[in-house]
């Protein structure tokens, strides 16, 4: 992606979020050029008169001029300092709060693809770590003012010499390479320190996540962590102290230019005032306005070249930003039919799959229909494929080849919104948030629904423990955030999930291993609990041991990503040579079957 692509990237995104700032950028533009150029050449006039007839009346004009001048510039600059200041970083939280929205949003299998993962991360070390979202926002406020002012001064200068105006150029040019050069070697300076960074950060993070505390005192770990954060600070100070040494050369050798600058107006200029070998002669008021034009210039000319580097470097450091951001998110993916109706058949025709950046099929040439209203419990060693199998099914990836069909439609022909409304599921690392419970069932503000979150919570099981809290269904999960918030079991946060997918109404639920780490007499009373409360609705089980199969309709057997057998469990039992048959016996000692 080109700079330009990516500026009217930023450009849209600014005007999505604020169509203000905009405005805001153009009026600061005026506050902060109309200054420079009202005090270089206002002085002019009166230092002439000063000089000439000295007439009170306008004497008086014009200091008032250029007093009420300094005096509105002064306030308009403060007040627009003090407003981008602040829409600056509101622009930058809201590019990041854009960031964040995207992740959300994506097509769910870059999430899991080691490139994406990885320019996920740089994308958000860009944004949060170099604040570079906001380096890009301050750096094209800046050069709007520089181009608005440089544009004057410039028209000033045209008047008294293009010799003037072209010496100056000179020596803004040997400035920007020498600035050009140094970012260069900045930003080649940044993207080798980020592996490094990355490491400490993972490391300091580590001594700063409570959740690790316990293990950290069980096995004394604290002096290995802290070693190593010392070991990867020491080398970040041995690379900065590099880089500093020359930004200090970089700096200086800057400072030599800008007096060059100035030596070369005041001679250029002097030499007008006082003889005519470049031109007529110009009076004291024109030397005065001519060489503050060419100082304002030059630093104007040098700032507005580092401020367009420093944007070319910015969005360099955003670049995994703009490539992320620029990813189709997981609705504009797939059709545009209206998924209406329930389930009605659920087939996956010669479906083979791998995961990115793998050369191994998780699942080869899968085929399999499932009716309305059946309940399959799928069954396989781990690693078989199973919940890769189920991602299919909600169209977080998509088949490298044959088809998975709904209703005897592929499932990328329907609309996303409408096709994820018909499928509601409990994964084996479902995640409850530092929400109400209520919030975590409906997924909805708190009291737009709570009656019918009450009722699901009966159904599963949970409202005597509910209605024993505080604050009840308001409750918060969590201690994080919240002194007041609760801590529950893993049984109980399971049920709290399974209440969540309850609440959907979903006509097609599934359970991917949620209680794999209950025993097997306690997962298969949930799983037969589950089975009741989902009534009619097809439902897909998963797990690895059989205490759900014995309730289902049909037993799916996958096995090194092939389906093995797809029948019932008593059919299934009488196969003794089968994967089934061996997995249900080894664990038939741990549970029994009424």
């Amino acid at each position: 992606m080109n700079n330009l692509k990516k500026i009217r990237m930023f450009f849209s995104l600014s005007w999505k979020i604020s169509p203000s700032y905009i405005l805001l950028l153009i009026v600061n533009t005026i506050a902060g050029g109309g200054q420079i150029i009202a005090n270089v050449v206002l002085p002019k006039f009166l230092i002439d008169e000063l000089l000439g007839e000295r007439e009170v009346g306008i004497i008086v004009f014009f200091v008032c001029a250029i007093v009420l001048t300094n005096l509105f510039f002064a306030i308009l600059n403060n007040l627009m300092k003090r407003t981008m200041e602040v829409k600056n970083r509101y622009m930058s939280e809201k590019m990041n709060y854009a960031m964040g929205e995207k992740i959300m949003n994506v097509e769910f299998s870059y999430l899991e693809n080691p490139y994406y993962l990885d320019l996920k991360e740089r994308a958000v070390f860009a944004t949060t770590n170099q604040q570079a979202m906001l380096g890009l926002v301050k750096s094209i406020a800046f050069i709007f003012k520089n181009v608005f002012t440089i544009a004057g001064l410039f028209a000033i200068m045209l008047f008294l010499s293009r010799i003037l105006v072209l010496m100056l150029l000179v020596t803004v040019v040997i400035g920007i390479v020498i600035y050009f050069a140094f970012v260069n070697y900045q930003v080649n300076f940044f993207s080798q320190i980020i592996p490094v960074n990355r490491k400490y950060g993972y490391y300091l993070d580590l001594c700063y996540d409570n959740r690790l505390q316990k293990d950290i005192r069980l096995y004394s770990m604290n002096k290995m962590l802290s070693d190593r954060v010392t070991e990867y600070n020491k080398e970040i100070n041995d690379w900065f102290s590099g880089y500093y040494e020359k930004q200090g050369v970089v700096t200086g050798v800057n400072g030599i230019i800008n007096d060059l600058q100035a030596a070369i107006a005041y001679g250029y200029v002097a030499l007008r005032v006082a003889t005519d070998w470049f031109g007529p002669r110009i009076g004291i008021g024109s030397f005065s306005m001519y060489v503050s034009s060419a100082i304002n210039f030059a630093r104007e000319t040098t700032e507005l070249s580092k401020n367009i580097v420093m944007m070319g470097q910015t969005l360099r450091f955003l670049d995994p930003f703009m490539e992320f951001m620029s990813l189709p998110d997981e609705k504009d993916v797939g059709g545009d039919v209206e998924s209406e109706g329930e389930v009605e058949s659920i087939e996956f025709r010669n479906v083979s799959f791998k995961y990115p950046g793998s050369d191994m099929l998780v699942l080869d040439d899968i085929s399999f229909k499932i009716s309305k209203g059946e309940k399959i419990s799928i069954v396989g060693l781990n690693g078989a494929g199973k919940t890769t199998l189920v991602k299919l099914v909600c169209r977080l990836y998509r088949p490298m080849s044959g088809k998975i069909l709904i209703n005897g439609r592929d499932v990328f022909e329907y609309d996303y919104t409408s096709y994820m409304k018909k499928i509601a599921a409990v994964f084996q690392d479902y995640k409850l948030f530092a929400f109400s419970i209520e919030e975590n069932i409906t997924c909805k503000d708190v009291g737009e629904d709570t009656e019918r979150a009450m009722a699901i919570l009966e159904e599963v099981g949970m409202t005597e423990k509910v209605q024993s809290l505080p604050e009840g269904i308001r409750s918060r999960i969590g201690k994080a955030y919240d002194e007041k918030g609760i801590e529950m079991s893993g049984g109980q946060t399971q049920k709290i999930a399974i209440a969540r997918a309850l609440y959907k109404d979903a006509s097609l639920v599934i359970l991917d291993e949620p209680t794999s780490a209950l025993d097997p007499i306690a997962e298969a009373d949930i799983y037969a609990n589950f089975n009741k409360l989902i009534g009619k609705k097809t439902a897909i089980y998963i797990s690895h041991r059989m205490s759900s199969s014995v309730f289902c309709d049909r037993v799916l057997i996958i096995e090194k990503g092939k389906v093995q057998d797809y029948d019932t469990h008593e059919n299934l039992l009488k196969k003794t040579d089968s994967l089934y048959y061996k997995l249900f016996q080894s664990q038939a000692v741990n549970y029994k079957i009424d």
